[in-house]
């Protein structure tokens, strides 16, 4: 079987898996991102706006947007790495590429912090996207300019053993559930 073929299977299982966590969420999921982002207030962080089942890190990123930047990925096309737009809550936004909502003024900026929605995950800081490898792009070119901590935020539902991935996929240093903090390792 081809690693594409590998990885859809993965995707498939692990968005059911996710979908299933999602009907069940009680909306505390970002408690334990609250916490870990608390003790780095000020440092540009980067989040991003659920979509569909994605856990959401909102609650988290308005928390964080009372001390210091918080961004959105702004998708500007296939193949090239994300954007980063200065977000506030309750500000005016747009519907950008695949559906995500962007700010309507796009202030850019540079993250240090880059929470990582996802599809799945494992205890070594293996991640499975989307397949556009918006994410690993991304990660490579900022980890290139100086220190980034990559933080996958997912539910516990959402790890797996043995995710089929590639050398060009970037590892998360940290992967942030509902259930708690798990480091890479």
């Amino acid at each position: 079987m081809s690693l594409d073929a590998l990885k859809a299977d993965a995707r498939k299982a692990a968005f059911a898996r996710r979908k299933a966590a999602h009907g069940a969420d009680p909306g505390t999921g970002a408690g334990h991102l609250s916490a870990l982002l608390a003790g780095h207030r000020g440092v540009p962080l980067a989040g991003y706006m659920p979509i569909r089942t994605e856990i959401d890190p909102l609650p988290a990123m308005e928390e964080a947007a009372a001390h210091g930047p918080v961004a959105v990925p702004v998708i500007e096309a296939a193949g090239r790495p994300l954007q980063f737009a200065r977000w506030e809550p309750g500000m005016e936004m747009v519907k950008g590429m695949f559906g995500a909502a962007i700010p309507a003024r796009l202030d850019w900026v540079v993250p240090e912090i880059v929470i990582v929605p996802l599809v799945a995950f494992d205890r070594h800081g293996g991640r499975l996207g989307y397949g556009g490898g918006f994410y690993d792009r991304t990660l490579e070119g900022l980890r290139a300019r100086g220190p980034v901590l990559a933080v996958g935020f997912a539910y516990a539902a959402q790890e797996a053993d043995n995710l089929p991935l590639e050398p060009t996929d970037q590892p998360l240093d940290l992967i942030v559930t509902e259930a708690g903090v798990f480091e890479q390792g």
